[in-house]
């Protein structure tokens, strides 16, 4: 694709949940599809008649197991967090039909304990879980998203401080 093809691509609206155990640290989830571990936070596409807070329960729910009633929204981003997918990866990831993903965030505090965790879901989007302090995870987070994870840890900082 040329530069102008590329400009030319929407980005796909995604919500990312950041869930905390309410003590600064973070769940982070390695990807089940990846040879190397890619950790990362529960996100994904907002679905058609979905508002962001709605995608935000499903996608935890759907990745982590863990049911709306066990968590409190702390806060969301105050705007969208872009990011462009590498160069080598448009026109392979989703078809060729978006240049990257535009995610309002929300900060979900676990109600529960690690017990209401549990990645073997229907579709296992994770092969392990731990808790991180934001430091690990910005540190473990693929290169090409790591500026929207620290974006996101530095809006939420003031919420984070255990």
């Amino acid at each position: 694709m040329t530069d102008a093809e590329i400009a030319a691509l929407p980005y796909r609206p995604c919500v990312g949940v950041m869930l905390t155990d309410g003590r600064g640290r973070v769940f982070a989830g390695t990807r089940a599809d990846m040879a190397e571990p890619a950790w990362q936070a529960p996100q994904g596409g907002i679905d058609p008649g979905e508002d962001a807070a709605q995608a935000a329960l499903r996608e935890l729910w759907e990745e982590t197991g863990v049911p709306a009633e066990a968590v409190t929204e702390i806060a969301r981003t105050a705007d969208w967090v872009h990011y462009d997918l590498p160069r080598d990866k448009i026109g392979v990831v989703w078809k060729g039909k978006w240049r990257g993903q535009k995610q309002l965030w929300f900060l979900l505090r676990l109600n529960a304990g690690d017990d209401a965790i549990d990645i073997a879901t229907e579709h296992p989007e994770f092969s392990d879980w731990r808790w991180m302090t934001p430091g690990e995870l910005e540190a473990a987070i693929v290169p090409f998203k790591r500026p929207v994870y620290a974006q996101v840890l530095r809006e939420f900082a003031p919420h984070l401080a255990g």
